[in-house]
């Protein structure tokens, strides 16, 4: 398995990646492109207008307009009733809007940072997880619970978490990650309409990028399936599972990869809890290779769980051993070097592959 620190001893440095627009994507049209951070806000503000039972709650969330500004206008446009602004307190606002969620309401919850809701994980955890399964169906918690997840730039150990394999764990939970504009937008509205609680966990730094959106897009009731991947890039060589930033980064190898003459499959989970496994083992009995990639760390992350699912699924159809790309086994770093050796790379994902296509030296044997 890949130790992202060992992989640096190639010296050479890469630009700086943006998220990469996949060619293949199957707009009905582009004419138009909206950032990350607008297709949130669209979405938040369509889906109060169409059902007055959803309201916000959080941290800055109305005076200040949020603080990356996802909640703007919607104060001046709802009122405080239903753009409620909090004190500094994650239990308490979240133990809150999980007994809103009781009585029928749908409490959209913002943390700051997903590091923060860490002071209200047992409110997550025990009281809007768990609930409808111990009053046996009785009781519905339709609350969603969203913010910047991951590493972001020179915020340190205690703000760079990535809490998806965490919340993935959870049975009762759903836990989603957007890539791009659409994802960002078809997956809150399907989040704020699930009865059940939802960790919707977004991107710092993908909040300002722009993607295209077709007319489906944006129209107020298009929704995105729960539970669904997407194959963003289509290929026959090695499939590359990704979620939220990666995405980007994956599609950036995939690239990459096919000046080499090595087709990558590029698979954005947008799901992690449920995990689209029929995607995933389907594209793998494709390719017979795969490569999964996140921010978090290794040990009992989402790529383990795939490569489990894999193995129990699809392992006569491997030809390569499977691999995994994640963050370093460390708290990430402070200072801007480290935390770039911390965080997987393009160039990272792009070695892996043609590892896995036996196209290059194995990493032992460059150490």
């Amino acid at each position: 398995m890949l130790a992202i620190a060992r992989q640096r001893m190639l010296g050479q440095s890469f630009k700086k990646i943006l998220p990469a627009v996949s060619v293949l994507r199957s707009y009905s049209s582009a004419a138009k492109q909206i950032t990350v951070r607008e297709a949130l806000n669209s979405a938040l503000d369509e889906e109060m207008s169409a059902d007055p039972k959803v309201f916000l709650m959080g941290e800055e969330v109305g005076e200040y307009q949020g603080a990356y500004k996802i909640t703007k206008g919607l104060l001046e446009k709802y009122g405080p009733e239903r753009v409620l602004d909090t004190p500094i307190t994650e239990a308490g606002f979240t133990g809150i809007g999980v007994g809103a969620a009781y009585y029928g309401l749908k409490p959209v919850v913002e943390f700051m940072t997903f590091n923060f809701s860490m002071q209200a994980i047992d409110h997550i955890i025990n009281s809007a997880a768990k609930s409808n399964y111990m009053s046996a169906g009785q009781i519905s918690v339709p609350i969603v619970f969203r913010g910047p997840n991951g590493a972001a730039a020179g915020v340190g150990a205690q703000h760079s978490q990535c809490y998806a394999a965490w919340y993935a764990s959870c049975p009762g939970l759903k836990v989603l990650s957007p890539y791009n504009s659409e994802d960002a937008r078809g997956l809150l509205k399907a989040a704020i309409r699930d009865p059940d609680p939802v960790v919707f966990l977004e991107n710092e730094l993908l909040y300002g990028e722009s993607f295209p959106v077709s007319d489906e897009v944006l129209d107020s009731s298009f929704c995105l399936p729960i539970g669904k991947a997407k194959i963003e890039r289509e290929g026959k060589d090695v499939t590359i599972t990704a979620f939220s930033k990666m995405v980007g980064y994956a599609l950036k190898a995939a690239e990459m990869l096919e000046r080499d003459g090595i087709y990558a499959e590029v698979i954005n989970l947008r799901s992690i809890r449920p995990l689209d496994r029929s995607t995933i083992n389907t594209s793998v009995r494709k390719t017979n290779r795969l490569i999964t990639v996140e921010e978090g760390f290794p040990q009992h992350g989402v790529g383990a769980e795939i490569c489990a699912s894999v193995v129990e699924e699809s392992f006569s159809y491997l030809d390569a051993p499977v691999e995994r790309i994640a963050g370093a086994d460390v708290p990430m770093p402070y200072a801007a070097n480290l935390e770039r050796m911390a965080v997987p790379q393009v160039e990272d994902i792009f070695r892996a592959a043609k590892r896995a296509c036996y196209r290059s030296v194995p990493l032992a044997a460059t150490a």
